[in-house]
């Protein structure tokens, strides 16, 4: 995963790096691990992620430039 990603996209929702890690149970130095790069994020955490941000876990993966997922 690409922590600028994860920065970009938190950013864009407004979300300060202390409420992410409060969604997701973590301490603030874990998610600002994930956000450096020094650290990856569980699965689990990696799709609760996608889910708060509403991007694809494929985009924070660096997988694909698509945000957001195509329509069904």
């Amino acid at each position: 995963m690409r922590g600028k990603r994860l920065n970009l996209a938190r950013k864009q929702k407004g979300y300060t790096a202390q409420q992410m890690a409060d969604m997701l149970h973590v301490t603030i130095r874990t998610y600002r691990n994930y956000e450096s790069g020094t650290t990856c994020p569980s699965l689990g955490t990696l799709v609760q992620l996608a889910d708060i941000l509403d991007v694809t876990t494929d985009y924070l993966l660096c997988r694909d430039t698509n945000r957001s997922a195509p329509a069904r």
